[in-house]
């Protein structure tokens, strides 16, 4: 846990002209979780993220759609919002829309331009000369010689002194969305609009940036360069967290492919819940293939921990009289997230209690099974996964009961036929010696 009073994160928000996807999803989730389990620990952390309202793809959907930039992004906006707000992420300070920052972008353009880092293009924009930021390339590991990707968003323009040169302030072509100023009639460039806004908030320097990984080139090197360029100041964010690729059946999940699922599409058939904990189970660094399979697994084990969680607080209505320690657990559970956030190594420790606990679990006393109870719970929900206690319905309930009443009176036929009765329902019934448990098939 970092030892400092106040702790300063930006992380990339969306360009809204689309709905969003699961790989997006899994960067806001991330972070989400990360911030939720710093704050549990009594740190203080400042969370901002910027979202871009005005972009090049959103100019072209408002054409595609007939309407205007405002209309795309207020609508992508408010439904990136409610994606959030389903998938429970919700520890997000601020979210600073690009628009609202003119007057700061256009502050910094301004000293980028006094400082010689950025020349104009007449009739396209001002643009950041890369060859005057000897560090650019340092984050990702390219030359300046490199800076040019086919897959990579960096302004064309074939009177660029380099190719890696980014705009920073775009002349607007008529009928696209302009702001009138001294610098000429246009609108920001994608990279300035979060140095822009980060510095507003936190000033030129700061702790913590994240976003995904296909980020990392060209938009967060052209963050730094336009920065450190700006202020003079190194380093501009101290560290950098980069959520890995969520490839769909093996191939690249995007957009323009169609080879997405949206978050709402997910939300449909399966629970906030299980989408947390579906992402926490890789580590956020490495890429994962998201499929039948892996949707599968993560089922499995979500519902693993939610039936024994059950299973321990039915048990301790009477409790036995085996101690079992969970120190050495809630010890290890803590080095795993203190370890470069290793979520699937915490989740592992889960499963590590719940295994050696489960073959003698009506033989423990009730302290130990209600400090076994809390600990799964609370370190669980310190990183947003909960675990919503199971409704039985009452005619699950009663069917159970005459069961328990034939078996009782040795009427095997009879309480087996009421168990096809309750299985046909959806529901298992798993006898112990403290009485039949009742658990769902299925638990999304």
């Amino acid at each position: 846990m970092p030892k400092k009073e106040v702790l300063n994160l930006f992380v990339c928000g969306p360009t809204v002209y689309d709905y969003l996807h699961i790989g997006n999803g899994r960067v806001y989730a991330v972070f989400d979780s990360f911030v939720k389990y710093l704050r549990s620990g009594g740190v203080k952390v400042v969370y901002l993220q910027n979202i871009t309202d005005i972009d090049d793809k959103i100019i072209a959907r408002a054409e595609l759609d007939k309407s205007s930039f405002k209309d795309v992004a207020d609508k992508f906006t408010k439904a990136f919002k409610e994606d959030m707000e389903r998938l429970g992420v919700r520890e997000v300070d601020t979210y600073a829309p690009a628009t609202h920052f003119i007057p700061q972008i256009l502050e910094q353009v301004k000293r980028l331009i006094h400082k010689k880092h950025v020349y104009k293009i007449e009739g396209d924009g001002w643009y950041f000369d890369i060859s005057t930021f000897k560090d650019y390339g340092e984050l990702s590991g390219r030359t300046v010689e490199q800076a040019e990707d086919s897959v990579s968003r960096i302004d064309e323009s074939v009177n660029k002194r380099n190719k890696g040169d980014f705009a920073v302030w775009k002349f607007s072509k008529p009928g696209e969305p302009v702001w009138k100023t001294e610098l000429g009639d246009g609108r920001p460039g994608w990279h300035i609009e979060d140095t822009a806004i980060s510095e507003f908030y936190f000033g030129p320097q700061y702790d913590l940036h994240g976003g995904g990984r296909d980020l990392i080139f060209p938009h967060h090197e052209a963050e730094i360069a336009q920065q450190e360029s700006a202020s003079g100041k190194k380093p501009f964010v101290k560290t950098w967290m980069h959520v890995g690729l969520v490839t769909m059946d093996g191939k690249k999940m995007s957009k323009s492919t169609g080879n997405v699922l949206t978050i709402g599409d997910f939300l449909k058939e399966s629970s906030a819940n299980l989408f947390r904990f579906l992402v926490l189970s890789h580590h956020y660094r490495q890429p994962f293939d998201y499929g039948a399979q892996a949707l599968k697994d993560a089922k499995a084990a979500y519902a693993n921990i939610a039936q024994f969680l059950a299973k321990a607080d039915f048990a301790k209505r009477a409790g036995g009289k085996t101690d079992f320690e969970v120190t050495t657990h809630e010890k290890r559970f803590l080095e795993a997230l203190e370890n470069d956030f290793n979520t699937p190594q915490a989740i592992a420790v889960i499963f590590e209690l719940t295994n050696a606990a489960q073959l003698k679990l009506f033989d423990l006393t009730h302290a130990s099974l209600k400090a076994m109870h809390s600990f799964i719970r609370k370190s669980l929900e310190s990183l947003g996964i909960s675990f919503p206690k199971v409704k039985t319905p009452l005619k699950v309930r009663w069917l159970t009961s005459r069961r328990e009443k034939y078996r009782a009176s040795h009427q095997f036929d009879q309480s087996d036929a009421l168990r096809r009765r309750v299985d046909a329902l959806g529901y298992i019934i798993e006898d112990t010696p403290r009485g039949p448990f009742l658990w769902p098939k299925h638990l999304t």
